[in-house]
Formats: structure tokens, C-alpha cells, sequence
């Protein structure tokens, strides 16, 4: 019976990672570990009482964000082993910076630009967001993204980068649904705008 499991395991993994079905599978993966990041901050949420109850539309969101990351990133991967083949020290690093200045960016976009339709805020709403959280974001995808697209980028195959990038990011998606959904700093600069301080963020800019 066991060595049945293992075979059906073995036939649907093949099956899942081959190129007919690889985009597929890299969404599904994205949708599902986005989703279950939210689910992990809203419960330490809920535990340390800054919110009372689950909040389903939430989850709903972040993980539709990351069907929108995963076809991105499941096309990044395949454009940059077309352009860069071969796996040398120097163009993994290559590899690594390129992914750093160009897809980080356009993922946390992209995130942003999918709950703000989502939520339906307008264009000034959602450039107001990004200017307030983006750096956040862009400085953590810097202290955790490098070591491990190394590893990425010279021991994986190409089938499983979107697989490993998401397992390595579940804690990232942690911070990132603390960071999207955190309005304090958006509170805290309204609440300046009314007493007439002007208001700056935690870096110390112009809101």
C-alpha cells in the first residue's frame, strides 16, 4: 500500500513539473503559500490582540496577489536561463544582481498594484502605499533574496526555482503581509497633517 502511495506521489510530481504543466503548478504554489503567510500574521495578530477575528477577504487578497507574482515569476526564470545560460560563479552572481534590481521591483509592484485593484483604491491611493511601504519591502528582499537566489541560481533546475523560491519566502511572506496591511504609518501621518507637524515616516522623508 505504502510503496503505492509513494509511486502515485512520485507519477503526480513528475506530472506537475513537467513543462506541460509548469505554469500551472508554479501558480498554484504561489497562490498557496501567499495565502498561508497572511494566515500565520493574522494569527500571531490575533494573538498579541491587534485584531479580533480572521479576516477571510484578507487572506483572499494576499493570495491572489500571489497567483499575479507567480505567473511573473515563473516567466522571469525561464526569460533569464534563456539569456544567461550556464551556471559559473560569475553569472550566477550576474543572475542574482539582475533579479535584485529589476524583478524585486516589479514584483513588489505588482503586489501592490493587485490589492489595490482588489480593494478597488484609486491610482493615489495606491502610489500613496508604495511610497509609504515600499522601501520596507525592498530593503528585506535585499537582506533575505541574494544568499538564496545563489542557491538558487547555480544548484536548482529551472522546473523547481518558483517551488524553492516559495518555500524560502514563506517567512518573507509573513513580513510581507505585516507590511501591506500595516497602517500605522499611514495613521500616524494623518494624525501629524491634523495637528499641522506635517509628518514624516520611520526614514525620516516627506509623506
Amino acid at each position: 500500500m505504502s510503496g503505492a502511495i509513494v509511486s502515485w506521489l512520485r507519477s503526480a510530481t513528475k506530472t506537475a513539473f513537467s513543462r506541460k504543466y509548469l505554469l500551472l503548478t508554479n501558480v498554484t504554489i504561489s497562490i498557496s503559500l501567499s495565502g498561508v503567510g497572511d494566515i500565520i500574521e493574522q494569527h500571531y495578530e490575533i494573538y498579541t490582540k491587534q485584531q479580533t477575528a480572521w479576516d477571510r477577504q484578507r487572506t483572499r487578497n494576499m493570495s491572489i496577489s500571489g497567483m499575479t507574482v507567480g505567473v511573473f515569476c515563473h516567466n522571469w526564470y525561464n526569460f533569464m536561463d534563456r539569456r544567461f545560460p550556464g551556471r559559473t560563479l560569475g553569472l550566477v552572481l550576474k543572475k542574482v544582481i539582475i533579479d535584485q534590481t529589476v524583478a524585486s521591483p516589479i514584483v513588489i509592484f505588482l503586489f501592490f498594484a493587485t490589492l489595490g485593484m482588489l480593494k478597488r483604491s484609486s491610482w493615489d491611493d495606491m502610489c500613496e502605499e508604495m511610497r509609504d511601504k515600499f522601501l520596507r519591502l525592498y530593503t528585506a528582499e535585499w537582506v533575505v533574496w541574494p544568499p538564496a537566489q545563489i542557491v538558487n541560481f547555480y544548484l536548482l533546475p529551472n522546473k523547481y526555482r518558483v517551488l524553492y523560491d516559495n518555500t524560502i519566502s514563506l517567512g518573507y511572506d509573513v513580513y510581507t503581509s505585516y507590511v501591506i496591511n500595516d497602517d500605522s504609518t499611514k495613521d500616524k501621518d494623518d494624525t501629524n497633517q491634523g495637528d499641522g507637524t506635517g509628518g514624516k515616516n520611520d526614514r525620516g522623508t516627506s509623506q
